[in-house]
């Protein structure tokens, strides 16, 4: 969970940063970053297809197809580091925001199991603990005395992500949270500098994270089980078309002789429905706030460059939407595989560019 302030500096002191390799149900993709003259930063981003069915709802089902992914990955696109930060699939971490006295960093780390025991619904002895204290100053006079952040990730998942990526003859050195490397590749381009609340989306193929952030720190998460592979299915079904066709036809690359106009109105409708699991994650974060209105949403992730997306987003919600770009201030070189478009590129490799911040020895 920790953040991105520094890392500039600390890149340029450290030769070999960490490898950023973000393993999606559909791609993985990978981000290296290096320092540069004139205290730039440069990237090197790639993206590789998975086999379908390799990977179902964040579980691993076909091990050695996903390590050679991550492995051709990394030769076609030169990437050379093999020290690599993992992101986990949201449904196999929980995070939560509790109140505790006022205490030390000792009697913190003496209490948090018991805190952990009320609030996670896995037993202990089967996840990885975490925990941050994230209150501000002020926050003594509105909210109860000590705010931490709790995360816990199943052991079996870290094993599961870890195993992989060895495999593919890598080192896993850190283990995160999508959602928290999203949100810090947001902070390191300055995303939350303007204040308020922001929902950051990162729209997958089989899921849409949502963290929405206050004052630069997250206060609500939450995964829909549902991405972009809803619209590919929907149109699947309704023209007869195998996944991959479905899949080109989504991307404007008819086939088959399906064309945009039969395609639009089911790719509008199946667009609702997520935009409808959109608005209820919405709803249920101002029902549990005093002050829980959105000021803004940043759209990342494969799945929100689809046909119409971001438009019926925009349309939908009364708030202004942005995309983000993970490489705003950062000169992306090397190669770019897997992408046709410099946008998709900025899209896809959020949550890996975000990895691509951690240090060895990171909490």
């Amino acid at each position: 969970m920790a953040g991105s302030m520094g890392f500039v500096s600390g890149l340029l002191r450290r030769p070999t940063p960490l490898v950023g390799i973000d393993i999606g149900s559909s791609a993985v993709k990978a981000v290296e970053l290096t320092a540069a003259a004139g205290r730039r930063i440069h990237a090197t981003a790639g993206m590789r297809a998975v086999p379908a069915g390799s990977i179902v709802k964040g579980e691993i089902v076909n091990r050695a197809a996903v390590a050679e992914a991550v492995r051709g990955l990394l030769g076609a696109a030169d990437i050379r580091g093999r020290d690599v930060a993992l992101s986990l699939p949201g449904g196999a971490v929980i995070a939560r925001e509790i109140a505790m006295p006022r205490m030390s960093r000792a009697e913190l780390a003496g209490s948090i199991a018991w805190e952990a025991e009320r609030h996670i619904p896995f037993e202990l002895c089967d996840v990885n603990l975490d925990y941050q204290v994230v209150d501000r100053a002020g926050d003594t006079e509105r909210r109860p005395p000590m705010v931490v952040l709790l995360v816990a990730a199943k052991k079996t998942t870290i094993a599961e992500y870890a195993a992989v990526v060895t495999e593919a003859g890598c080192v896993p050195a850190v283990v995160d949270v999508a959602a928290f490397a999203l949100q810090n590749a947001c902070a390191l381009q300055g995303g939350f500098e303007r204040g308020g609340v922001a929902a950051l989306l990162n729209c997958g193929a089989s899921t849409i994270n949502v963290n929405i952030v206050e004052a630069g720190r997250s206060v609500f998460t939450r995964e829909i089980a549902a991405g972009g592979n809803a619209c590919t299915e929907a149109l699947r079904r309704n023209g007869d078309l195998s996944f991959d066709e479905a899949e080109r036809v989504k991307k404007g690359l008819s086939s088959r002789g399906a064309g945009r106009e039969d395609a639009e109105p089911v790719l509008r409708e199946a667009t609702e429905h997520l935009l409808l699991e959109v608005e209820k994650t919405f709803d249920f974060f101002a029902a549990s706030r005093t002050a829980g209105r959105i000021d803004r949403i940043l759209l990342s992730g494969g799945a929100s460059q689809g046909a119409g997306f971001a438009s019926a987003m925009a349309g939908r919600f009364d708030v202004p939407l942005e995309r983000f770009d993970p490489f705003r201030k950062t000169q992306v070189v090397g190669r770019q595989i897997g992408w046709r478009d410099p946008a998709d590129v900025a899209a896809a490799a959020g949550v890996a560019a975000g990895l691509a911040l951690r240090r060895t020895g990171d909490r």
